[in-house]
């Protein structure tokens, strides 16, 4: 297959398996008309249409899917990645390492991280009312070298849990991502970014919109929960606080 039937395939299996077959709802994820996604997928060659690589790219960042995920033939064994001009000659280039298991009583070593999680507390009991607090018992150890590559402050870097169904299919409930808490204010966030907010007490991650008149809120599952827009006068009244910039994801819960 050439690269742009396999970008076919696999588009084809991400409406599939993580969209229940919908081209609209993966149109919605990626903010592309369903129908220039449908001419990418038809089975007829007449009028179908590539996938580019400025596409594919975009697509892959849009459903925060690892670059180059569209460019793997999957019907190959290997699964193998097409050669898109760059090559790697070993296990070190590719940044693979050995994996060690490592439990809470394992000692921070001095390439590492521990991360603190973020949680949602009660202020008191049985008011409804919530803040988020750090949680030091409960870490996630980062790499200082991807935390310099993500360009993440090693003391600023916290971990939240992703709670609900609202950003399926890439986050599931459960899902950990990493949040950079020194890019915190409205004027740091990029469209389309992850971020993550404390809505009255509740902690949310959700794809972040500057308008000229406030905010725009996104979830990747828009038919269950559509966009939220919220002026700059409504920020304050919604005691909405940006905690940070998710710079890293678990695809999926544990």
């Amino acid at each position: 297959m050439d690269i742009f039937e396999v970008r076919r395939q696999n588009l084809r299996l991400l409406v599939k398996e993580k969209f229940n077959g919908k081209i609209a709802a993966l149109a919605g994820a990626v903010d592309r008309a369903a129908s220039y996604l449908s001419r990418c997928l038809t089975d007829n060659p007449s009028h179908r249409k590539g996938i580019g690589e400025r596409v594919a790219r975009d697509i892959e960042s849009k459903l925060l899917l690892p670059v180059n995920w569209l460019d793997i033939d999957r019907s190959s064994p290997s699964g193998q990645l097409y050669d898109l001009g760059e090559s790697f000659d070993s296990e070190e280039e590719l940044g693979l390492q050995p994996v060690d298991a490592w439990d809470e009583t394992t000692p921070v070593s001095a390439d590492e991280v521990a991360v603190p999680f973020l949680r949602e507390v009660e202020l008191a009991a049985g008011s409804g009312r919530f803040s988020i607090e750090e949680n030091a018992d409960a870490t996630l150890r980062f790499s200082k070298r991807d935390l310099r590559k993500s360009g993440v402050q090693f003391d600023q870097a916290r971990c939240v849990k992703v709670r609900g169904n609202s950003m399926l299919p890439i986050l599931r409930d459960g899902a950990t991502v990493g949040v950079d808490i020194g890019k915190s204010s409205i004027g740091d966030v990029v469209d389309g970014e992850l971020y993550a907010i404390s809505h009255n007490g509740q902690l949310r991650v959700k794809q972040v919109y500057r308008l000229p008149t406030g905010i725009r809120l996104r979830s990747f599952n828009r038919e269950e929960h559509p966009d939220e827009d919220y002026t700059f006068a409504e920020l304050g009244n919604e005691e909405m606080r940006f905690l940070g910039h998710v710079f890293w994801w678990a695809m999926y819960a544990r």
